[in-house]
């Protein structure tokens, strides 16, 4: 199953035209031609967040587009936009004698109560003619059928770029693990080194005592406080931690579908691993490699959160 970007545009566009309407009272068909626009952009969103911009003539569309843009998305913040061009095929509209007719009636009355209004022009009748003529290409067959074919081609969009993704973080993974395999042979090595230390400093503390200590004491004592400290300082629960996380996220990418929220929680556990591999770390190879993990995890991190 491919891993879904919530990122991704797509759109379509319908041609049509009235020509097979009903003739006027002249006998004349409009002609009228026009194009249907559907597009869909998303971006990044914890939750699935639908807001539309549709012309009035289509807001009555919009329960049904909400319906199946929630039917084929599950998370992002989606932008529906929908848009209505509409012209004659000629320059010129003929308007019909019915609406020269009812432009003279209108016109009287609003003559016997205006008496100084200004008389319609052609131009102004022409403008009028476009108008009415427009208004008979209904669109409304085929606005689902379209936004189908736009969410069709929004989920691929948002395929490729979720496959995009995925290759970056499994590159990501595998850095990550190169430098947990760098980790491991420190893990030994350092607690060895400052168990030495202790005893070094017991050895040191020993010459510059009178011996008033039984000497066994003063080691036993060091022997304590020096196992202590390669506890504080063992990392080696936080490497395994943090291979298991990355086996957990490697899985998910492979298996895909809606992983975005699991790999989210991921990369925190990832995280804090990391933070507190170096807030132990008595070496400073150590804490190059914390510093280097948190910048690949804070990078995966931002690609996770596009994820869906």
């Amino acid at each position: 199953m491919p891993v879904y970007s919530m990122t991704g545009y797509a759109s379509a566009q319908h041609n049509g035209n009235n020509g097979n309407v009903p003739a006027d009272a002249d006998g004349k068909t409009t002609g009228m031609t026009g194009q249907l626009g559907l597009e869909i952009r998303s971006v990044n969103s914890r939750f699935l967040d639908i807001s539309f911009r549709l012309p009035d003539d289509l807001r009555s569309f919009e329960p049904a587009l909400r319906e199946l843009v929630q039917g084929r998305l599950k998370r992002g913040k989606v932008e529906v936009r929908a848009f209505i061009e509409s012209r004659n095929t000629s320059e010129i509209s003929d308007p019909s004698s019915r609406l020269l007719q009812r432009l003279n009636i209108v016109q009287d009355g609003i003559k016997a109560w205006l008496p100084a209004a200004a008389s319609l022009s052609v131009a102004d009748v022409i403008r009028i003619a476009n108008n009415d003529n427009t208004q008979r290409i209904d669109w409304s067959p085929f606005v689902l059928e379209l936004a189908q074919q736009v969410l069709q081609g929004l989920a691929a969009a948002r395929q490729r770029e979720g496959e995009r993704l995925t290759t970056m973080l499994n590159g990501h993974l595998d850095q990550l693990r190169k430098l947990v395999q760098q980790a491991i042979p420190l893990i030994p090595q350092l607690v060895e080194q400052n168990r030495q230390r202790f005893l070094n400093r017991w050895k040191e503390a020993m010459a510059l005592t009178d011996n008033s200590v039984p000497p066994e004491a003063v080691m036993d004592r060091a022997l304590t406080e020096a196992t202590a400290f390669a506890i504080r300082i063992d990392v080696a629960e936080e490497i395994t931690r943090l291979g298991a996380h990355l086996d957990e996220i490697g899985r998910l990418l492979q298996k895909g579908g809606e992983v975005g929220k699991r790999l989210d929680f991921l990369i925190q556990e990832l995280h804090r691993e990391a933070n507190t591999l170096g807030s132990k770390s008595a070496a400073l190879e150590l804490t190059h490699i914390s510093v280097d993990m948190k910048v690949l995890i804070e990078q995966m991190r931002e690609q996770v959160q596009n994820l869906e």
